[in-house]
């Protein structure tokens, strides 16, 4: 590995990949002293070397547990780092090929360190990014102008540039989401691979962030266990005509550190960001130029009328926007931690960017190639995400600008009119986003033709603050101009959507909690938005979304335990809460609908067990949540409808017959009256 010659360098690490592949047993014992000398290769001068070096670490690294890497992952930081400020370029560039590795095996040992004051080698990766891109400042610094950390000023090209940003790109999206994952945004445990669904725009619609935290774990898988027993002499409000089933935990008590963790948690989410807001702020400052820059130079060839862009340009302008989308909506989601003139600056910069990209919104190929219309409709979402939080911005509170006046006294004066003077043109933006949002969760792009990419849960979710935000505007501010669809259609649109989308696809989960937190809202005394369900026009819709529901639950059963949950938790949240939106004929519907999902009854082969019984029984929390559904639905119907009662029971009862659920569907049974 230390031999003078490129060739027995490269021969030296293509044997020991040999001798891995006949004995791969020997490669944990082996990981010390082999990382130990493979490291120093990451630096080699020779192309060839480093290039059989990366293509080594891919093939091998992968094979290690990531217990066993983390602790050798300070020692490839080290040379990495080392070599992104190295002399020659090419070195540099191959030097971000190898973090892009790393942050594919162990980000949050990559990332660990990236803000101020933190232990952790982040901040000399980033500071490392940022002298290759010429953008770099002594990163201590939080105050003064911008300095160069790199003396060779090298002009990247297109290739080289991409594949820095690409690679600062993923860094910065694993930094920020660990800074703004709650410890209480969990996942349900029965599917570590969901995608949570984000609430946090929702935040300023509320009048405190108590009563914002209760509503954002209303579908919290670890805010809700089940319990053996039922306790009908202390029953809880907020269930209907009966005792709620699930306030403790099933094998072990709570102890003091976890509840005093568990509050813990839920305060330091609600105030996490504030004390990192301004090594963001100072982040996306000194990236600014630079990104701007990038767009400037791709744009043009990437959205000619005429030919497809080169396949460089068009993901550089992409990863461009992207990084922009990642900085400014991380820092204005906790706008109120900002000082005025803070957030003017902030607001100004992402419009500047709107505004050299809005001329050409919404983006579309010359050509049809899937995967260039991939790439641009990936851009639209991000056009839409950035202009959904000045939309967000925009519309404040008064009394939060009050808060932050007197919270930062040194703002200047005209601070609080930072957006009114770009009042109009986001209007515009607001009217194409509105159109080109309509036409997707229909399925068409905008010359009504149907598109060829599906919504996936990450594009659902990055869509999600600009629905909320069409949603929600003030029916004052609405403006209209030639060619865009009102903003009723938006709701309609993603009414459709929820219902049209199968319940196989991995969207449908996330479909359901949304339009269930949209009905939801009219049921919270500190709700403060403009939205209103009951103006909406879309009742009879609302009410079919709602009749679906059992059907779904049916199709997917035990084949996805935790979007099984979530249209459970749905239905049962909102008959608790009373949601105007289900009344007599919703309730006969929703008995009927549901007593497939326990046993069914074929016209030959007779009573067949439905989906619920193939629920393993050690989902308990899911067995008993549905069985608190059927319980709930019967408790507010009225026994006029006795054929329908009677049929959902003798389902519910045959379904539980034998199982450790019996004795408790007795007990729900004769607490509530039903027998």
């Amino acid at each position: 590995m230390k031999h003078y010659n490129a060739n027995t360098r490269k021969d030296a690490i293509l044997s020991f990949r040999e001798l891995f592949e006949l004995y791969p047993d020997m490669v944990e014992s082996s990981m010390t002293i082999l990382l130990g000398a493979c490291v120093r290769l990451i630096g080699d001068e020779d192309a060839g070397v480093r290039k059989t070096l990366l293509s080594f670490l891919s093939w091998l690294l992968p094979l290690v547990s990531k217990e066993d890497l983390i602790p050798h992952v300070p020692l490839l930081i080290l040379f990495t780092t080392s070599a992104q400020t190295h002399i020659f370029p090419e070195i540099r560039i191959d030097a971000v090929r190898f973090l892009d590795l790393f942050l594919e095996l162990v980000p949050e040992s990559v990332v660990d360190g990236w803000m101020q004051g933190n232990p952790g080698h982040g901040k000399r990766v980033l500071e490392g990014y940022l002298g290759i891109l010429n953008a770099g400042t002594k990163y201590g610094d939080t105050e003064g102008e911008v300095k160069a950390t790199s003396t060779a000023s090298v002009v990247l090209s297109s290739q080289s540039k991409l594949v820095v940003l690409k690679s600062l790109s993923a860094f910065l999206t694993h930094a920020v989401s660990r800074q703004l994952r709650p410890s209480n945004h969990a996942t349900s445990n029965l599917d570590p691979a969901a995608v949570p669904l984000p609430t946090w725009f929702l935040t300023p619609s509320f009048r405190s962030a108590r009563s914002f935290s209760a509503y954002e774990r209303l579908f919290r898988s670890d805010s809700v266990d089940c319990q053996p027993q039922l306790d009908a002499e202390h029953p809880r409000d907020d269930f209907i005509c009966m005792p709620d089933f699930a306030t403790g935990t099933l094998a072990t008590a709570w102890s003091l550190n976890d509840l005093s963790g568990s509050s813990l948690a839920q305060n330091e989410s609600l105030t996490h960001l504030n004390s990192n807001t301004s090594s963001l702020i100072h982040l996306a400052r000194t990236l600014y130029s630079t990104l701007l820059a990038s767009y400037l130079d791709c744009a043009p060839v990437v959205f000619s009328p005429d030919v497809n862009p080169p396949e460089a340009e068009l993901n550089l302008l992409t990863v461009t926007a992207r990084i922009m989308s990642t900085l400014y909506g991380s820092i204005l989601q906790d706008r109120f931690s900002l000082s005025l003139a803070e957030e003017e600056t902030l607001c100004d910069e992402t419009s500047t960017l709107l505004g050299y990209m809005t001329g050409y919104f919404p983006f579309r190929p010359a050509r049809r190639e899937i995967k260039v219309e991939h790439a641009f409709q990936d851009l639209n979402v991000i056009y839409c995400e950035l202009t959904a939080l000045l939309v967000l911005v925009s519309f404040r509170r008064p009394s939060g600008d009050i808060l932050r006046k007197a919270r930062f006294p040194t703002s200047r004066s005209h601070a609080s009119t930072s957006h009114v003077k770009h009042e109009g043109k986001l209007a515009l933006q607001a009217g194409l986003v509105r159109t080109y949002v309509t036409h997707l969760l229909l399925g068409e792009d905008n010359s009504g033709a149907q598109i060829s990419r599906p919504l996936i849960p990450t594009m659902y979710i990055a869509l999600l603050p600009t629905i909320w935000a069409l949603l929600n505007q003030p029916k004052e501010s609405h403006t209209r101009s030639q060619g865009e669809v009102p903003t009723d259609t938006v709701l309609s649109a993603m009414l459709d959507h929820a219902i049209g989308t199968t319940s196989n696809s991995a969207v449908k989960a996330l479909t359901v909690e949304f339009v269930a937190r949209i009905l939801l809202l009219e049921t919270e005394t500190d709700y403060c938005g403009h939205f209103d369900v009951r103006n909406t026009g879309e009742q009879e819709k609302f009410q079919e979304w709602i009749l679906h529901l059992p059907r779904t639950l049916w199709e997917i059963g035990p084949h996805n335990l935790a979007a099984s949950e979530t249209v459970i938790k749905s239905l049962l949240r909102l008959l608790q809460r009373g949601s105007i939106m289900i009344k007599h004929e919703e309730i006969m519907g929703l008995q009927t609908r549901l007593a497939p999902f326990f046993m069914i009854t074929h016209p030959v082969r007779g009573r067949l067990p439905g989906p619920f019984t193939k629920i393993p029984t050690s989902s308990l929390l899911i067995r008993r949540l549905a069985l608190d559904l059927v319980v709930t639905i019967l408790s507010v119907s009225t026994r006029s409808e006795g054929e329908e009662r009677e049929n959902l029971m003798i389902a519910v009862g045959s379904a539980v017959s034998g199982t450790l659920e019996e004795g408790y569907w007795q007990q729900l049974v004769r607490v509530t009256g039903l027998s």
